[in-house]
């Protein structure tokens, strides 16, 4: 019994794991939350798919073995006992019994069976009467259903194992010891694509696996994820997404989702047409399909690259999920487009009244290098309004697990970036540089010659290295100053730069506004752009100037054929427990002995449970049967 209560428990707590700790993610997600340490504890733990961890299944199986043979050896003594009347007591032995009571009547022993017979009938008890000695012994017993519970309660956790086992992917477990199946671990090809080792049968008892059907698109397979890879099963029918609809609370999140599923079976005359929702599976057969994510189904992106080398835009066509080669001077880069969002719902900025705002359309997309080191951006469609004045937001990051890093670009006279990209390439180029210089130089004070040159070295460094590189700079030039002087100069190199910049920012004639002070801020907002733009990371700037929006649908498909067994297990347990706990098995002797022409009448009771309770009942039982005697 300890040993069976070890297990459960030990069950019990796994199945809470898997319940908190998603199961079979990608193992790069583990790797993110948990870190490299406690990321392979976990995996050595098998935690990251529990119901097919070789301890759980070792844990099951014995369960079931060991709870089999406990119902094998005790069952048929439950059963003898709830026939066993328990006939042998004597007079002698129920009287040590707690709950007695004893009369004497004067009427022979003959005379009195039928009427006591008839009282324990009347109030349950089923009787058997034996001849002993000189008199009788009637023997009444109720509850004797007591001990079905505990068969039921044991072939119960029986049952519910064997569904357990059923379910926990063990076929397939034994088709991987022996190499009949193998995992795909290649990330991002085609299911097309997957090689027959790792693909599954529609044989395959049981499995649970997710795919993302856009609107209009059909499957006749699922992802199976397990550990660091996949496997593709198949599936004994077709599912079509034929529409995809999402709700949205003000605050962004998503009220309801919805998909309208066309089920496509061969072995039926039509096709199963119905609507499901979180919560609101198909249920086919012994299939559930549920509605349990949404994604981007391939939208159609319009997208301009401005090179932040220098040069003109570039106009592209993309579908998210697409990867595209680009060339840039740092060599070959891959363009990946990873999702695209309608919406996007910030806290609305102070004063506009309202509690949430949308910013518009975003995409992410990541650039990766020839070495395959890749960074994610995440770029806005429209203009995002800061403190009066408009910005396009672009943000970069290094791993999932970090936030964006945000660059703000200002928005031109026309509503684009087209005035910052010319502000920018002039800065790119030398002789735009050396030009605005020389003007500097030319308004500087008679004798200066060497103005011209320090705008210019002052102008390439922040070209090249943004506001850091040009610290830099201005640090190893004051190394040798005295240190009260520092200040002084460090400021009229700042001046200097901020000079260079502005003519040659004015140079470019963009009249980006009339007022100018609203020039002058937008001149501003550039700079603190520009000096951000080394740290951004990538050669280009994509903007999303078109699209054409494709929802998938995230469903999740179950083969649980151990499912109603495990029900019915717990159904079993639940009646099995009621049973010990609120039908207790009651037992009551009468035994009659003629003496001195009298009959003495002995009453005895015991029960295997509740005995305050049994107290009370026998004591009711014994005053009954006293104003029964007295009426003979």
């Amino acid at each position: 019994m300890n040993l069976a209560i070890t297990l459960l428990v030990a069950l019990a707590v796994s199945s809470v794991v898997g319940t908190v700790l998603q199961q079979n993610k990608a193992y790069e997600s583990y790797i993110i939350k948990f870190g490299p340490f406690w990321f392979e504890v976990y995996k050595a733990l098998g935690l990251y798919d529990v119901y097919s961890a070789g301890w759980f299944v070792f844990v099951l199986g014995f369960l079931l073995v060991s709870t089999s043979l406990c119902v094998y050896r005790n069952a048929p003594g439950f059963v003898r006992e709830m026939r066993d009347f328990r006939l042998q007591h004597s007079a002698r032995s129920l009287r040590a019994f707690a709950q007695h009571g004893e009369w004497a009547v004067a009427l022979n022993a003959e005379a009195l069976i039928a009427p006591l017979e008839n009282y324990l009938r009347a109030r349950g008890f089923r009787v058997r009467i034996k001849p002993q000695g000189a008199g009788l012994l009637l023997a009444g017993m109720k509850g004797a259903a007591n001990r079905v519970g505990y068969i039921l309660t044991h072939v119960a956790v029986v049952v519910i194992c064997i569904g357990g086992l059923l379910d926990g992917n063990l076929p397939l477990k034994i088709k991987e010891w022996r190499g009949e199946v193998r995992l795909e671990t290649k990330p991002g090809i085609l299911i097309a694509d997957v090689p027959q080792e790792s693909r599954l049968p529609v044989s395959n008892p049981s499995y649970r696996g997710g795919i993302n059907i856009p609107e209009g698109a059909s499957t006749r397979d699922v992802i199976l994820r397990l550990r660091d890879g996949y496997f593709v099963q198949a599936l004994p029918f077709e599912i079509a997404v034929k529409d995809f609809r999402i709700e949205f609370y003000d605050n962004g999140q998503p009220k309801s989702f919805e998909s309208d599923l066309v089920l496509i079976d061969p072995e039926r005359e039509e096709p199963l047409v119905q609507t499901i929702s979180v919560n609101r599976p198909l249920l086919y057969k012994n299939f559930a399909i549920y509605q349990s994510s949404f994604t981007d189904g391939g939208s159609r992106l319009s997208l301009r690259a401005w090179p932040l080398g220098g040069g003109a835009a570039m106009s592209m066509e993309g579908v998210v999920g697409g990867n595209y080669k680009l060339t840039s001077p740092e060599g070959a880069l891959s363009l990946e487009l990873t999702d695209f969002r309608l919406h996007n719902v910030k806290t609305a900025p102070p004063g506009s009244g309202k509690k949430f705002a949308d910013i518009g359309p975003s995409f992410i997309f990541k650039l990766r290098n020839e070495r395959g080191e890749a960074l994610e951006f995440e770029n806005y469609m429209l203009p995002l309004n800061l403190d009066g004045r408009g910005f396009y937001m672009s943000g970069v990051r290094s791993n999932e697990n970090l936030p964006f890093s945000p660059l703000r670009i200002p928005v031109d006279a026309q509503g684009g970036v087209a005035g910052f990209m010319r502000f920018h390439a002039a800065l790119r180029d030398p002789a735009q540089r050396v030009k605005a210089a020389q003007q500097v130089a030319s308004a500087g004070p008679a004798g200066a010659s060497t103005l011209g040159e320090t705008a210019a070295e002052l102008l390439e460094r922040f070209a090249a290295g943004g506001f850091a590189a040009t610290q830099e700079y201005i640090r190893t030039k004051l190394a040798s100053l005295p240190s009260e002087q520092r200040e002084q100069v460090a400021r009229a190199y700042i001046t200097l730069l901020q000079n260079s910049l502005y003519t040659l920012y004015m140079n470019l004639d963009l009249a980006q506004a009339t007022d100018a002070g609203k020039q002058q801020q937008f001149f501003q907002d550039a700079v603190d752009a520009l000096g951000a733009l080394p740290e951004y990371g990538a050669p280009f700037y994509f903007e999303l100037a078109d699209f054409n929006q494709l929802q998938a649908s995230g469903l999740q498909i179950t083969r649980t054929p151990g499912k109603g067994i495990v029900y019915l297990g717990f159904g079993m347990i639940v009646i099995g427990v009621f049973v010990m706990f609120y039908l207790p098995q009651r037992r009551v002797w009468l035994a009659l002995s003629e003496e001195g022409g009298q009959t003495r009448v002995l009453l005895a009771g015991a029960s295997n449970r509740d005995p305050l309770g049994f107290a009370r009942e026998f004591e009711l039982l014994r005053d009954g049967l006293t104003e029964r005697l007295q009426r003979l």
